[in-house]
């Protein structure tokens, strides 16, 4: 097989930038000026010498590697698993992938004019390579027996009975200000509900904490802030009562309340259990900050099954999350998904071979749309977001703000207030230039996020919002 049919393209490399400055700096370093010591294991001994393997096992692992000219002595080693994909760079950067890692996989994406040729690989990716297999095969292996069982369910029952106790306070309280009344709500609220928060945290209930600081910032944030905080406190009411009753409750949604209280799911357990193989398209990737905490919120589609899915990573210190998928790509693999009345949140587990090139996904008008927002609520109330990718559809700017209205139909979707001053809603305009687009994004109960769009004119070039 010739190197270049496992290359990929510019587009390819440059859909796994965190951001434009990313984009930019990497294209830049996507030349063989400031880079010496490269190599690529096509063609070559997988590195490592007895064939080390991927994340599931594979013994055909495609190594990329350089070393990159920085402002200090020192080149920066920088290193990535293709397949997977994985990178490691030993800058100090806080994105993921950082510039040198993307400008050395532009210059592999060359071919041979790029000077990347098959070579043994260095001591130092060996070694890079030796503890991913060993991370992966710690994943496969189930955990082992806890050492003190009874102390294990001990400390679980002490948590339950904190959660319990939280939930009962915090259900009262709403109580309380529902017999005060709304209209009274301001300052000192705000007040309360930062203090419940704290309190909630204390609980060992960080959902619960999570949806107390929101009532917070309600009061006084616009002219339907009445509304909108009585349906919250409404929703945060059914939460804490369906914790305290959380044993009478189905599987699934148990499950649910349990997650949405704060109870999480390991990752290793739940990739030991069943997972779902399929051809997973990446509909988009965006990145918020919270604090010190970044979240990445990945969407995937089953091109077989049709299921979704979503991906968390998260990158502490202000660091970007390493969990990093191209969107518009579809990648082979398998998720395990976390227990719940409607499944969503999924572990990545195993990878078969390099992203592929994806197609326009089949969208839905925007009837069927809100159809399946109201199913999902039946089985979720406290779901935020709901994914779609609505098909046909055009951008139309109007006095009450943006909307996505149906090109055969009298329906449109509202954009949500909250984001109607981001940029890629024009970016979205400019790519429909007036015409019906397909648009994927996460429908809620305040509208409509646009997320990526595809344009017929380059359906193998999604657009991020």
């Amino acid at each position: 097989m010739e190197d270049t049919e496992q290359r990929w393209s510019a587009e390819q490399v440059l859909a796994f930038a965190p951001d434009a400055a990313s984009s930019r700096a990497g294209t830049k370093l996507g030349v063989p000026g400031p880079w010496s010591g490269t190599g690529t294991s096509e063609g070559c001994a997988p590195p490592g010498g007895g064939g080390p393997a991927g994340d599931d096992g594979r013994p055909d692992a495609l190594m990329v590697w350089g070393l990159c000219r920085g402002s200090g002595k020192t080149p920066y080693r920088t290193v990535v698993d293709v397949a997977a994909p994985a990178f490691k760079c030993s800058c100090p950067s806080r994105k993921f992938p950082c510039k040198h890692a993307l400008g050395l996989l532009l210059l592999w994406s060359q071919g041979r004019e790029g000077g990347i040729e098959g070579a043994e690989a260095p001591e130092w990716v060996r070694e890079w390579r030796a503890g991913r297999q060993a991370s992966a095969t710690r994943r496969r292996t189930p955990r082992a027996e806890v050492a003190d069982p009874a102390a294990a369910r001990r400390r679980a029952e002490r948590r339950a009975s904190r959660v319990a106790s939280g939930a009962a306070e915090l259900d009262q309280r709403l109580a309380d200000t529902l017999r005060s009344g709304l209209a009274s709500a301001g300052h000192e609220d705000r007040r309360i509900w930062q203090e419940v928060a704290a309190r909630m945290v204390d609980a060992q209930a960080p959902g619960l904490a999570s949806r107390a600081r929101e009532l917070a910032v309600i009061p006084g944030s616009g002219g339907d802030w009445p509304t909108r905080l009585l349906e919250e406190q409404s929703l945060l009411h059914l939460l804490a009562r369906g914790y305290l009753g959380c044993d009478g409750l189905p599987e699934g949604l148990a499950a649910t309340v349990r997650t949405r209280v704060g109870f999480t799911a390991d990752t290793t357990e739940l990739l030991a259990g069943p997972t779902v193989r399929d051809r997973w398209l990446v509909l988009s990737q965006q990145d918020s900050l919270d604090g010190q905490l970044t979240t990445r919120r990945i969407w995937l589609l089953g091109t077989e099954r049709g299921r979704p899915a979503l991906l968390l990573g998260f990158g502490a210190a202000g660091r970007t999350p390493e969990l990093s998928l191209p969107v518009g790509r579809i990648v082979d693999a398998e998720l395990a998904y976390h227990p719940a009345a409607l499944p969503l949140r999924a572990a990545l587990g195993p990878q078969h071979g390099a992203p592929e090139q994806g197609r326009i996904p089949a969208g839905v008008a925007v009837g069927d749309a809100l159809g399946a927002y109201g199913e999902a609520l039946r089985a979720d109330p406290w779901l935020d977001e709901w994914p779609v990718v609505l098909g046909q559809v055009v951008p139309v700017p109007t006095p009450q703000g943006w909307q996505l209205a149906d090109a055969e139909g009298d329906s449109a979707l509202p954009v949500d207030p909250r984001r109607l001053d981001r940029p890629g809603l024009w970016r979205l305009a400019a790519v429909s230039g007036g015409a019906p687009v397909t648009v994927f994004g996460a429908l809620g109960h305040r509208g409509f996020t646009p997320l990526t769009a595809w344009s017929p004119q380059a359906p193998g070039d999604p657009v991020r919002l």
